[in-house]
């Protein structure tokens, strides 16, 4: 069994990765967040792996998995492992559960989404749009004591992660310079299994990048909020940190961010002209310019000339 209490640093360098959910099929957005990913890995001559985040079975497509890598591959952005799927590691996650559960750093707890937002409401707290919902600890014990056994699946009990009080968390960011969160006044005792017995994406990426020996990660700037939890978790783990690199948002019309969920349009792929221009239109949202531009061009070729423009210092259109 992998070593989830310190895995040994990774003996081959640079290893990034690209995580996409199955939600959907590539979409502009994302294609930006694998084309950064891909050309930061292969300028710094590093491993560029790909996993399939698919924990959240309800909201997964049964066969977007697979499209998601026949688009990636016609793109040209190809992956140096075998691919490997969130669903296939519970135990993993279940692991480190029980390890937080030993550390005495977790603990049960049964509110509701609405139980919540009533009793923020009753501190007079208003809950804006879109806005991260700090828990309020009604479910904190005064003394968090090593369960006997981590709740079954079938019980209906989410496990949180206590922070210390006055828990600030410091990263610099390989294009967005330094960056800090005060933990306790953004998130609170964040949830790393829910009720519904489904590993929370914060714990899981922790454990699969820890696992995976992942020393960079390039990904969307709307995942920013979530690096310092992560980064903290990893602390508690004792896990290495990843350097990270949060690139530019691809919006809509309205301003938002581009996504599966406002119904964004797939990248065409079916053929090479397709995929080129695809990818020509994300180089240009991560502000590459002077990439060869004629028809006759090949994706392999354009690829090669990307990565050697590739700078994570570039200024992001």
């Amino acid at each position: 069994m992998p070593n989830l209490k310190n895995p040994s640093p990774p003996p081959d360098g640079y290893r990034g990765r690209f995580a996409p959910s199955p939600t959907g099929p590539l979409h502009a957005g994302s294609l930006v967040a694998a084309l950064g990913s891909w050309l930061d890995a292969r300028k710094n001559q590093g491993k560029w792996l790909l996993r399939i985040e698919d924990l959240d079975a309800p909201r997964c497509i049964p066969g977007v998995d697979q499209e998601i890598l026949r688009q990636l591959l016609a793109c040209g952005l190809s992956w140096d492992e075998e691919p490997t799927w969130q669903s296939r590691h519970q135990e993993r996650y279940q692991k480190a559960l029980e390890r937080l559960n030993a550390l005495q750093t977790v603990y049960p707890c049964v509110c509701s989404r609405q139980t919540i937002a009533s009793a923020l409401e009753a501190q007079g707290v208003k809950i804006q749009r879109n806005q991260e919902i700090v828990y309020p600890g009604t479910c904190r014990p005064e003394h968090i004591k090593v369960s006997e056994k981590i709740a079954s699946p079938m019980t209906d009990v989410a496990w949180r992660l206590a922070l210390p009080p006055n828990l600030s968390i410091e990263f610099e960011d390989l294009a967005l310079g330094k960056q800090h969160q005060d933990l306790n006044r953004a998130v609170g005792d964040f949830v790393l299994r829910r009720r519904d017995s489904v590993f929370t994406y914060q714990l899981a990426v922790v454990v699969d990048d820890a696992e995976q020996g992942i020393t960079h990660i390039v990904r969307g700037q709307d995942l920013l909020s979530n690096t310092a939890r992560q980064i903290y978790l990893q602390k508690v783990l004792e896990y290495q940190t990843p350097a990270y690199l949060h690139l530019p948002l691809v919006l809509d019309e309205h301003g938002e961010k581009l996504s599966k969920q406002t119904s964004a349009s797939a990248i065409h792929t079916g053929n090479g002209q397709e995929a080129l221009q695809a990818l020509r239109q994300a180089a240009k949202h991560l502000g590459l310019r002077d990439l060869p531009d004629g028809k006759e061009t090949s994706i392999a070729e354009w690829l090669l000339a990307a990565t050697q423009a590739w700078n994570r210092k570039i200024t992001f259109s």
